[in-house]
């Protein structure tokens, strides 16, 4: 339960009288009252990792990008690249504005020739959305239409059987970061296998009017619902990024280190800063901590010399792991795997030490579907 007040001003996704009814945690999140947790952080986390669960993400935003010169609008707008996508396929990439900061962090489908679907971030939503529009040409045509869409994640190593289970048409040939349409109770869907937990999965778009049903059937076949709690510490022990913690409007997104999404050959907003290696003063990092305690965003990571060289963006505990872990921005300097540095909390000193990412190694999302019908 919420204390009443924090409703005022707050959005609702579709299913949140299902959230409330069943007992979820709800707390504000990006604009939206959203369920933080059903019966434990943890073991909603562990679900997903050995079972399937089923997260609510209908506060993200959607964008529709259409027409004749849609291609060279996104090519110019983001810092992947957008040309060599087949149709079905998806690619993640960065909205970048022109000091090399990211807008956004965002996913595109490739529907057609000239005819996309942008993924963003509920809380940039509006920002997005008029930073796209100013840089589009004429010929080419954006609709917001998160408003209409619903969008529910399935996931975990039973959601392929489970997905199987509630769709009309077969999923066994779905490749990693590559969706198709599907049918459920006769409606077209659009089904991605993507997530942001690790564990092989499913994104599903569809009309509002049938999110309720496809949310309840996930679950009457074996998924079990889990908030946005488990879905942090699950992206953390991946190491994946967070809008609003390792990426920001005023970090250099190439100092994030997933340099695989930021294309060298062409130019885009904000690619003279992004692509100047001398620009990049600190890399984003992962630590294992020596203590079950966690840092928390902005603590102050120490070099061996006790000098500042950077801070945390984001620390938990690891259900997984059964550790301590978190992420950070540190000097380029001592951002070797295997450093140890201090984290300076307000009440005490952590040490920890750079690994590299996944720190959790088990993950199945890029394993053959076909392994887990």
């Amino acid at each position: 339960m919420i204390v009443k007040g924090i409703l005022m001003g707050m959005k609702k996704t579709i299913l949140y009288d299902i959230h409330e009814s069943g007992g979820a945690k709800i707390s504000p999140f990006a604009g939206y009252l959203m369920p933080i947790q059903y019966h434990g952080i943890i073991a909603e986390h562990l679900a997903t990792r050995n079972r399937a669960t089923v997260f609510d993400t209908c506060h993200m935003g959607e964008f529709h990008i259409c027409g004749g010169s849609a291609l060279a609008d996104l090519e110019n707008l983001l810092s992947c690249q957008v040309g060599t996508m087949e149709i079905g396929q998806c690619r993640y990439g960065f909205l970048c504005n022109h000091q090399g900061g990211a807008v956004d962090d965002q996913v595109t489908y490739r529907l057609g020739e000239n005819d996309f679907l942008m993924v963003v971030n509920a809380a940039t939503q509006e920002t997005d959305f008029k930073w796209i529009k100013y840089h589009l040409s004429k010929a080419t045509h954006i609709e917001d239409v998160s408003d209409k869409t619903a969008k529910i994640d399935l996931q975990g190593p039973q959601s392929a059987k489970i997905m199987q289970k509630v769709m009309e048409d077969r999923i066994d040939d779905m490749k990693f970061y590559h969706f198709k349409h599907n049918r459920y109770k006769g409606r077209q869907v659009l089904v991605s296998r993507t997530g942001y937990t690790g564990e092989i999965g499913f994104e599903i778009y569809c009309d509002n009017e049938i999110g309720i049903p496809l949310w309840n059937d996930c679950i009457e076949n074996g998924a079990e619902p889990a908030g946005l709690g488990a879905r942090d510490t699950l992206r953390l022990e991946m190491g994946l990024p967070l809008y609003g913690n390792e990426i920001s409007a005023d970090r250099n997104v190439a100092e994030s280190g997933l340099l695989r999404y930021i294309a060298t050959r062409k130019k885009f907003i904000g690619s003279p800063v992004v692509l100047d290696e001398s620009k990049r003063k600190y890399s984003l990092v992962a630590m294992f901590l020596d203590d079950r305690r966690t840092a928390r965003a902005h603590d102050t990571l120490l070099d061996a010399e006790g000098e500042v060289t950077g801070l945390v963006t984001s620390g938990s505990f690891s259900p997984s792991l059964g550790k301590a872990i978190a992420m950070g921005y540190i000097s380029k300097s001592s951002s070797r795997p295997g450093t140890v540095v201090t984290i300076r909390a307000e009440r005490y000193e952590l040490k920890g030490t750079i690994c590299k990412v996944p720190l959790y190694k088990g993950a199945t999302w890029r394993k053959n579907l076909k392994e887990f019908l």
